[in-house]
């Protein structure tokens, strides 16, 4: 390994004291609302074209932030930090949002599912280059593994009727942008800016950003059934409001790629739940895919030798 990956790789900083459960319980969390978005997009997806379910899907998010930014209290960041909260909020709330849901429309799920999981990998990378978080041992290893039980997921779960360039290059940009904007959102949170605010005004600026897709969301709401309805307010309040809230909270103490690398239990809990509330039996393949997204996320929080 590189010397500075032995001596100078620097460390998470540690969670105050009673706030190691916290941080844990916040991530489990987190993972937990967004692999059941992938339940919730599904149910809503053929009643809401990919703009219109962003739209109402933030919409109701936005909503449901202000009332947990209220209790908590406001913090503006300083006026310089506002444009680059915009700009993150932009491109996790509203690019990312339509390139994931455009990209559903022409690949399968499982090639969805590889192509933006790369993300974590990314993140992984470059924080370590720019946010200077180094490369420890446990995040070059654990990743890797983890993104193997992905792409097992992915393959035993795909129905392959030939590969959409379009589709490819739309989930390449939704990883772009998720590792771009846990990045962006890491260097704001270390500059002292506030989670909940952050995570608040960041859904303001990706709904506006969302607004030329009104005229389609009033069509869809017009003809959509109440359960697709009801699953998208599911997924504004909690794989949205609530998860978001809670990824910050773990961001904020953990690196970047740390943090990011624990999405890859996100599989494996969405496989589990495909077939306990859809039905959907996995092969033993995606069992053991789930198996190796689990393997992979404990060595990444594990600590190999001693402390600097």
């Amino acid at each position: 390994m590189p010397e500075t990956d032995r001596v100078h790789a620097p460390i998470a900083p540690a969670a105050p004291r009673g706030q190691g459960p916290l941080v844990l319980v916040a991530a489990l969390v987190t993972v937990v609302l967004w692999a059941s978005a992938f339940i919730g997009i599904r149910g809503a997806g053929p009643h809401f074209d990919p703009g219109a379910l962003a739209l109402l899907r933030m919409a109701v998010g936005t909503l449901a932030l202000a009332v947990i930014a209220l209790r908590r209290g406001i913090r503006v960041p300083p006026g310089r930090q506002l444009l680059l909260v915009a700009v993150w909020g932009v491109g996790w709330f509203c690019v990312y949002n339509l390139a994931l849901n455009a990209a559903e429309r022409t690949l399968d799920a499982g090639t969805a599912a590889m192509v933006v999981n790369l993300a974590p990998l990314m993140v992984v990378v470059f924080s370590g280059l720019f946010l200077r978080e180094g490369f420890p041992k446990p995040l070059l290893i654990g990743a890797p593994i983890a993104f193997l039980g992905v792409a097992l997921i992915g393959m035993n779960s795909s129905t392959r009727t030939g590969v959409d360039v379009t589709g490819l290059l739309l989930a390449l940009l939704a990883a772009v942008m998720y590792a771009g904007c846990t990045l962006l959102q890491k260097h704001l949170l270390s500059t002292g800016a506030d989670s909940t605010t952050l995570t608040w005004f960041g859904a303001i600026a990706g709904t506006v950003a969302l607004l030329p897709w009104t005229g389609s969301l009033v069509g869809a709401l017009q003809t959509a059934p109440l359960d697709a309805t009801l699953w998208v307010v599911y997924l504004g309040v909690f794989p949205t409001a609530i998860a978001f809230t809670t990824w910050a909270y773990v961001l904020q103490r953990s690196t970047a790629g740390q943090t990011s690398a624990t999405t890859y239990v996100v599989p494996a809990i969405a496989i589990l739940m495909s077939w306990l509330i859809l039905g959907e039996v996995p092969t033993p393949l995606m069992f053991l895919g789930g198996a190796l997204c689990l393997l992979g996320v404990l060595v990444t929080r594990m600590r190999w030798g001693r402390r600097a």
